[in-house]
């Protein structure tokens, strides 16, 4: 219950966030360009908070459904417009400054996207290096050569500097063409190269959560090494140091740190075996897991911490002020290019449009980021403000995009458009928001469901 109260407060926070600064684009803008502001909201339906400020007396509204805002503009398609206020209509202006109205929204998203990227790249971001975990025999992975521990140093033409920028090259390159380049260093400093090649399964990995299942490697977590001993734990007692890897519980593999916290949390005060390996020797030791109560259930400890891997998988990712804003760019236009190219994929159906996600799966999202922490969250709204600028310049008439069709349709032809053609375009552009609605809550319950 608590976990959905918090995505729904982190999605409503988000949300309510990136559509006040899409609209204030679009405000500010228009401000700028002489026209009218009637009413700036933030949601949709009845007002519940309303202050009237301005020369223009215009109304600055929190409304009801905070699910979308607008700005409301004079304009004489929806009214006599008075002498005093001839001239300051949106439709009185001239057509490129209504362009321009049209494309501020989505142009402060991608401007909030390059803020919130460069806050996080001046804070710093502990970053893991791509490497290469656990590789399953017979996959694509494994053909292709690739190595518990390898570092992935290069894709394709570029610099694998961390795991999104990897995956965006990974699956822009398998989508397209079937394969991928990739430049590694193994754990002996041995520097090769490597091909993915996955032929006609491209359109499989598209599918979400499929990508690394389907090419049959995990992204590298850290060994089950054990860094430190408590005094107090049951490893300590057992005779366990610090350099020893766990390789087993009770016969139950164990490959990753991560591992070893799952299967020793369900075992609390239970009698296991353990086997590891210290110095290169195999040994295993008899001991009683002990336990923790944590959120109100008892879990296993064994009384060890994981050991600090070195520089050598992470980083910190911190730039100067000046800096970041380059790479906070870059960041902005590699996101926003790899958006549109998988939305033009979806179309073509190279690419599965179970890719489209709905409130639910966002809100889930908005969720598990807010509790990792501001960076986390931080990520989440640029990613999510980049996808809404994008989203509102697609050609569909109930859309920023759309309406800039319009506008520039009536610069070309001399004249508005005519009343029937309006109609069909926003019929039309119903239709596609419908559709596109009914795609998104599918795949949301179809995920809830799995």
């Amino acid at each position: 219950m608590i976990e959905a109260l918090t995505s729904l407060a982190a999605f409503i926070v988000a949300i309510s966030v990136l559509v006040a600064i899409h609209e204030f684009g679009h405000y500010l803008v228009g401000r700028l360009c002489g026209m009218k502001v009637l009413r700036y909201s933030i949601g949709f339906g009845k007002p519940l908070v309303t202050k009237v400020a301005g020369a223009d007396q215009t109304e600055y509204c929190i409304s009801a459904i905070p699910l979308g805002g607008y700005v409301k503009f004079l304009d004489e398609r929806e009214g006599p417009v008075s002498a005093a206020d001839r001239g300051r209509a949106f439709t009185h202006r001239p057509i490129p400054a209504r362009i321009l109205v049209l494309l501020a929204g989505p142009a402060f998203n991608f401007l909030f996207a390059i803020l919130a990227y460069w806050a996080l790249f001046i804070n710093g971001v502990p970053t893991v290096r791509p490497a290469v975990g656990i590789v399953e025999p017979g996959s694509y992975a494994a053909e292709a050569g690739l190595q518990y521990g390898d570092q992935i140093r290069t894709i394709g033409d570029r610099d694998a500097v961390d795991w999104e920028a990897v995956l965006v090259t990974m699956l822009e390159d398998l989508v397209g063409s079937g394969e991928v380049r990739l430049g590694l260093e193994g754990e002996d400093g041995w520097q090769r190269s490597a091909v993915l090649s996955v032929g006609s399964d491209r359109a499989r990995l598209s599918e979400p959560g499929m990508l690394f299942d389907s090419l049959g490697f995990q992204p590298w977590q850290p060994p089950a090494r054990i860094g430190e001993v408590a005094d107090d734990g049951a490893a300590a007692a057992a005779g366990i140091r610090a350099g020893d890897r766990v390789t087993a519980i009770d016969g139950q593999a164990v490959l990753t740190f991560a591992d070893l916290q799952t299967v020793v949390s369900a075992r609390a005060g239970e009698t296991v075996s353990v086997d590891f390996v210290r110095d290169g020797i195999p040994q295993s030791v008899v001991l009683t897991l002990g336990s923790r109560e944590v959120d109100g259930a008892q879990i296993g400890w064994l009384g060890v911490g994981i050991e600090n891997p070195g520089d050598s998988y992470w980083y910190m990712r911190k730039y100067g002020a000046l800096t970041a804003v380059v790479e906070a760019s870059a960041q902005t236009w590699a996101s926003t290019a790899f958006t549109v190219k998988m939305l033009g994929r979806m179309i073509t159906g190279d690419v599965s449009i179970k890719n489209i996600s709905g409130p639910i799966n966002i809100a889930q999202y908005a969720g598990d980021s807010a509790q990792a922490g501001i960076n986390s969250f931080l990520r989440f709204l640029a990613l999510v403000s980049i996808s809404l600028g994008v989203l509102n310049l697609l050609p569909i008439p109930m859309l920023d995009g759309g309406q800039i069709v319009f506008q520039t349709a009536e610069w070309l032809k001399g004249s508005p458009l005519s009343e029937r053609s309006q109609l069909v375009g926003q019929q039309v552009g119903i239709l596609a928001l419908l559709l596109l609605m009914t795609f998104a809550f599918y795949n949301d319950i179809s995920r809830i469901l799995q």
